[in-house]
């Protein structure tokens, strides 16, 4: 791929059959680093990290499938699927292996490039993610999912926020939850169904043992997946794990000058 090209900010690429709403940060010949974000919200939801990591990476944000500006085919969709469209992304940019750095459904789909695409992949950051759903979790969902149909997301936005922040933040409602409330009502009713159908039917922890690739471990000290992440490290031969203090779900936009530093750090070892 030419550097002119590399230069772009934002750009629409059509991918596995559907166009994505992708943004580029940096240039040159330096690694490229992937981004992929949580269910209800978008690209955006990196903006410190790119902000930061844009000198020393080519850095890649996109709208997963059904989110943000990328289109939201109707019907369930699976994590089969949410890896073939970054693999499909990455062979539409020419970009042949890539660092790749996901939260909650991206950390899942983090998880799930690596162990199957291994050689597509160098180092893997996973975040606010347990990498398998349940059958409670499922049950959750499925409600989530009937709710979105019968009265849009704006019924799910509080509701969405208070799981994900700590109570005494979302009280003070500084201007990290108003960013992620934003988000989560603009993401397309389909493309939410579509994404949390996915989170139904998954588990890419049973498989964490057989990763060989450096993987760092991410989760909020408040955020509901922390034990499960610190027992995939655990199985992860050779893997890091950091908390970040305070912070819930969305740990990259409470704590972002941490994450990234830890990110940062965890790249150029």
């Amino acid at each position: 791929m030419q550097d002119e090209a590399i230069q772009v900010e934002a750009t629409a690429i059509k991918a596995n059959g559907i166009t994505f709403h992708c943004r580029i940060d940096g240039a040159g010949e330096k690694p490229w680093l992937i981004f992929s974000n949580s269910l209800a919200t978008d690209l955006t939801m990196w903006d410190e990290q790119a902000r930061a990591l844009s000198g020393s990476f080519q850095v890649l944000r996109y709208d997963q499938r059904g989110h943000g500006k990328t289109e939201a085919p109707a019907g369930d969709y699976s994590f089969a699927t949410l890896i073939d469209d970054a693999v499909a992304l990455m062979d539409a940019l020419g970009i042949n292996r890539a660092h790749v750095c996901g939260l909650s459904m991206g950390g899942a789909t983090a998880l799930g490039l690596v162990q199957q695409h291994p050689d597509r992949i160098d180092r893997t950051v996973v975040c606010d993610t347990p990498g398998v759903s349940t059958p409670a979790a499922a049950a959750q969902w499925r409600e989530r999912m009937a709710l979105a149909r019968a009265k849009g997301m704006t019924a799910l936005a509080e509701p969405t926020l208070q799981r994900w922040f700590a109570p005494e933040v979302y009280a003070a409602n500084p201007p990290c939850v108003d960013k992620v409330r934003r988000m989560v009502l603009a993401t397309p009713v389909e493309g939410f169904i579509g994404c949390a159908a996915a989170l139904c039917d998954h588990d890419f922890s049973s498989g964490a043992g057989t990763m060989r690739k450096p993987v760092l471990f991410i989760c909020g000290e408040k955020d509901a997946p922390n034990t499960a992440m610190r027992d995939l490290h655990r199985r992860v031969a050779g893997s890091q794990f950091v908390e970040m203090p305070g912070a819930g779900h969305i740990s990259n936009v409470e704590q972002p000058e941490l994450f990234t530093r830890a990110v940062a750090s965890f790249l150029v070892a």
